[in-house]
């Protein structure tokens, strides 16, 4: 899933990606599943209801929140606050916006058509349908732009960098070809225009920092890294020669160095983003680069197409999984001070690997965890949870009456106290510094998001609705 997209990408259904089940149904039994933007938790949606995952060790899933809302399609939820979006099939033209922990509702929006992909990160929150894009003020959810007419864009492809402090929203600009725009979500005006494939996008993704953009077409042959703002292309990277694929998923590491992609194959490639070497003097670092430079050699005595092709570099790592052709989700996160990548399938598995970041190869599985299990003892033995506890109400935090007056923002400190972004810590405790965000935003759920009663109305159609 993000998008990610963001990284929240679903699973499609027996109906089609535009049928009922969503535009990126899971299958009878689900309807999406997504990763947050920093890939510590994971959402799920099902037919019954949606479920939200801790991702912090390995070996252990717990579920941190369990809603019975029917037919979810869309669930996303706000790194590790209270903020969840989630759009159901019953009702696709309205999104609502719950604090979980409090079992409240934020507020909803109503669109004049079927949502398609929601997007967020600290400072913007993104809608998008078939052909308009709404983008909204997290904090108060005004109705800040919207972009009408653009390109038919029935799978929802958009992504949204997760550095709210350029918030820039990438999205195809023609339904032919692979162009892509950026658009710059908080000075709301169009960044670049990026011609990034000859066919039509299928994948899109931001790295952590929004420096660097990848994108896959519906060949799903090569998939292409640009820097942000300017749309340079920066590397190229070829995923396979014998047939066409449909590109999943895409997920830059934290730290920008790896990009994975998932497809309808039983693969998952992880590449790894480095330099070659600039002069003739210089020892290749890898054998890749090694063989590019002697392919750049050569590219003077054979066809630029057979050379171009020639030099992009491979899989640094791969993932072979147990079955293909089934939907996925893919992503890069460090779990217990080790990257690991993050798979969740269509038949309800979410499968962690160990990446080696020195060496590469064949990655190793470390953990499989069923998200659903088929009876409830399966169910508590692979979400850690003992039955009643699924659904016990935790504590409610103190009202929003009695924190109002706090500053809604503060110098930037790790002795700084007040509320953590996920609402774990009282008043007085140690807020850990990455917690806070740079700007208007700092994700304290009791100032940031209280129990709106209503939203400002929208223009074009997004109109709100009182809660």
């Amino acid at each position: 899933m993000e998008d990610r997209r963001p990284l929240g990408i679903g699973m499609e259904t027996g109906e089609g990606a535009g049928g009922p089940g969503g535009p990126d149904g899971l299958g009878p039994q689900f309807g999406c599943a997504s990763f947050n933007q920093d890939s510590t938790s994971l959402a799920l949606g099902t037919k019954t209801g949606y479920r939200l995952f801790s991702l912090t060790i390995v070996d252990k899933l717990d579920c941190i929140h369990e809603s019975e809302t029917p037919d979810v399609y869309i669930v996303e939820r706000l790194f590790s606050s209270s903020l969840v979006v989630v759009v159901s099939i019953t009702m696709p033209h309205c999104m609502n916006i719950y604090h979980f922990k409090k079992g409240t509702e934020i507020c909803n929006y109503s669109y004049p058509n079927k949502i398609l992909a929601v997007k967020l990160n600290r400072q913007r929150l993104v809608v998008c349908l078939e052909e308009s894009i709404y983008i909204h003020n997290i904090k108060d959810m005004k109705l800040l732009k919207t972009l009408l007419n653009t390109p038919s864009n029935p799978s929802g492809l958009c992504a949204l960098s997760i550095n709210h402090s350029s918030s820039y929203l990438a999205y195809p600009g023609s339904d032919t070809i692979g162009e892509i725009i950026v658009y710059d979500a908080n000075n709301l005006n169009t960044v670049t225009m990026i011609p990034a494939h000859d066919s039509p996008l299928a994948a899109l993704t931001f790295n952590a920092s929004a420096t660097k953009l990848a994108s896959a077409s519906e060949r799903g042959t090569v998939i292409r890294v640009f820097s942000i703002p300017e749309g340079q292309r920066l590397y190229e990277f070829r995923r396979g020669l014998k047939r066409y694929v449909n590109i999943r998923s895409l997920s830059f590491s934290p730290d920008g160095q790896f990009l994975c992609a998932s497809s309808n194959t039983e693969t998952v490639h992880i590449f790894k983003l480095e330099q070659l070497a600039q002069n003739e003097g210089d020892e290749a670092v890898t054998w890749t680069a090694y063989v590019g430079k002697m392919f750049s050699a050569a590219s003077n005595y054979i066809p630029a197409q057979v050379s171009g092709m020639m030099s992009q570099d491979r899989a640094f790592a791969t993932v072979h999984l147990l079955t293909s052709c089934q939907r996925n989700v893919c992503s890069l996160a460090i779990i217990q001070k080790l990257l690991r990548l993050l798979v969740a399938t269509a038949d309800g598995q979410l499968f962690i690997y160990n990446v080696d970041p020195l060496d590469g190869g064949e990655c190793m599985l470390a953990h499989k965890h069923r998200l659903i299990g088929d009876h409830d003892d399966d169910h508590n033995e692979v979400t850690g949870i003992e039955g009643s506890e699924v659904t016990e109400q935790t504590p409610a935090p103190p009202s929003y009456a009695a924190t109002a007056a706090l500053p809604a923002s503060g110098p930037v400190s790790t002795t700084l106290t007040g509320y953590s972004e996920d609402g774990g810590a009282k008043k007085g405790e140690v807020i850990p510094e990455h917690e806070f965000a740079a700007g208007p935003v700092c994700l304290d759920d009791e100032n940031e998001f209280p129990p709106i009663n209503w939203c400002r109305e929208g223009t074009g159609g997004g109109q709100a609705q009182r809660s």
